[in-house]
């Protein structure tokens, strides 16, 4: 210890701290994202059709509800 009160202080673990800290909140995000795309795309192909079907018959529900339809091109 010096006599004015100063520690010596190695940066080194101050980096690996940071380094680490930097790995953890990568590690979490990596997570969040594995899970969100376990819930996005973790569906079986039964669950796939019925989406599609359900999204295709709304479509044309909300089109037949219409005031003005799109002209048609020859």
């Amino acid at each position: 210890m010096v006599k004015d009160g100063a520690d010596i202080v190695n940066f080194a673990t101050f980096r690996k701290k940071a380094k680490d800290a930097g790995k953890a909140g990568a590690r979490r995000d990596k997570e969040a994202e594995a899970q969100a795309n376990r819930i996005r795309f973790g569906r079986t192909g039964a669950e796939k059709k019925r989406d599609k079907a359900l999204a295709r018959k709304d479509a044309q529900k909300l089109d037949g509800h219409r005031r003005d339809r799109p002209e048609e091109s020859e």
